[in-house]
């Protein structure tokens, strides 16, 4: 029976560290790759044929070897981009390599057959976009802000007049600069004022501020939940602006029709895991309090106090249901 968990992710994650030390402990067969490792510390030689119709060989890191029919789950986490190993190439070149890396070597990691997939980096695609995890929300009945993504200065400011405060935020976070380093533009309160012709340069989002009595993450495994209250001591209206050593956490219990709907969100983008991001208006009792804004289906959760409970969960999933798939 196939047990090997495969770990796809960059040399240095801690995260996965941590969920590949939990399955170690439990014994269980664990290979880790990088994709981007293609080369002479990474090859593989896969067949697939009509008398054998799931892709089958053998892949091999600098250090360990496997099966495809023995790989029983995959932890998908962030692997370095394929476009960092050939960035050394012309462009063209590059290009090429990177294209026929993807389509040829992810192609076949990515559809191996009854593999369970935490998570499947086709449904992290589908559900990375905060417009489809909004409509996906509303459609399965949680309260969502008002909501307007917009290039139009004109429509920005009907926008504004209707509410109240607005907020802007990103649809992702800034990339990397020319000196390596990222940075972030937080969540932040906008003034109608402020709104020019230069908006017309690319898409923004915009919401009505919802007054809030507090923030929640809600980080999804499987069929557990792991649920926190997060402050900063500032009462920053965006709390991961400052230090994270300094929020304040407290556990809370999610409402049974709240927590009913994450696990429909997260069956109906094909997703196994997922942190999601709440806004309360209320003392959080009642479900009606519960304002949805987001869910990374990548999300990171190292920093949270039940880590090791969430490691746990992880390891539990690969190993288990992994393990008991054919």
């Amino acid at each position: 029976m196939a047990s090997t968990v495969l770990v796809v992710t960059a040399l240095e994650d801690v995260t996965a560290d941590w969920v590949i030390a939990a399955l170690n402990e439990r014994e269980v067969p664990v290979v880790r790759v990088d994709p981007a490792d293609i080369g002479p510390t990474l090859a593989f030689g896969f067949l697939i044929g009509a008398d054998n119709p799931a892709w089958g060989g053998r892949l091999c890191t600098a250090s360990r070897e496997v099966e495809l029919g023995e790989v029983a789950a995959v932890y998908y986490r962030r692997p370095t981009p394929y476009t960092a190993r050939f960035e050394h190439l012309p462009q063209q070149q590059r290009e090429f390599a990177v294209a026929e890396a993807r389509h040829g070597f992810g192609g076949v990691l990515n559809h191996l057959h009854g593999v369970l997939y935490v998570n499947h980096p086709s449904a992290v695609t589908r559900a990375d976009f905060k417009p489809a995890q909004l409509q996906r929300f509303a459609e399965l009945g949680l309260a969502i802000p008002p909501t307007l993504v917009t290039n139009d200065v004109e429509a920005a400011r009907r926008f504004a007049s209707d509410h109240e405060r607005v907020i802007y935020k990103t649809f992702r976070g800034l990339p990397r600069g020319e000196d390596g380093h990222t940075g972030a533009i937080w969540a932040q309160r906008v003034d109608a004022e402020s709104f020019d012709d230069t908006l017309a340069v690319t898409a923004h989002l915009f919401q009505a501020e919802v007054p809030k009595t507090g923030d929640v993450r809600v980080t999804v495994v499987g069929r557990r939940l792991f649920a926190h209250r997060v402050a900063a001591p500032d009462r920053a209206l965006d709390w991961r602006r400052g230090d994270w050593n300094e929020l304040i956490h407290t556990p809370i219990a999610v409402p049974a029709p709240v927590e009913a709907v994450l696990h429909s969100y997260l069956a109906s983008f094909g997703l196994v895991f997922g942190c999601f991001d709440f806004a309360l208006t209320g003392d959080g009792d009642n479900p009606e309090h519960w304002i949805a804004i987001e869910c990374n289906p990548n999300g990171q959760w190292g920093w949270l106090p039940n880590a090791p409970a969430i490691t746990e969960a992880f390891a539990d999933i690969l190993s288990t249901e992994g393990g008991s798939r054919p």
